[in-house]
């Protein structure tokens, strides 16, 4: 995704799920099979998945592209009334420490230029 698509959809929800110690793998299979196509169908625009490695441990962080607040808001109830979300809840529930969940957006800085080779995750 180059800087031009990046700003199309602004808005980024950044989450971030603190995993029960020597939990990540339960948890990524859960999440695999269960999470991810109700949120492909109705997020439908992840930027990426990462783990940490340094700092606070036992993370699971991943990144959806929105084009507005509304864009937002509508595609999250859409994800909390589909009806297999509850499994999903339940599943992953014993396996979730603390959630943080922050709504960051996309800035435009004149004075870096990507490289041609630069993708966005």
């Amino acid at each position: 995704m180059d800087r031009i698509q990046a700003l199309e959809r602004p808005l980024v929800d950044h989450r971030i799920y603190t995993i029960r110690l020597r939990k990540m793998p339960e948890f990524l299979e859960v999440f695999n099979r269960l999470a991810m196509p109700i949120l492909m169908q109705t997020l439908e625009h992840p930027a990426g998945f990462y783990v940490s490695q340094v700092g606070p441990l036992n993370q699971f962080v991943h990144l959806w592209r929105y084009e507005s607040l509304a864009d937002y808001e509508r595609r999250c109830m859409a994800r909390d009334t589909h009806p297999d979300f509850p499994a999903y809840l339940k599943a992953s529930e014993h396996l979730i420490v603390a959630q943080e969940t922050r709504l960051i957006k996309a800035l435009e800085m004149p004075g870096w230029v990507p490289p041609s080779s630069y993708q966005v995750a």
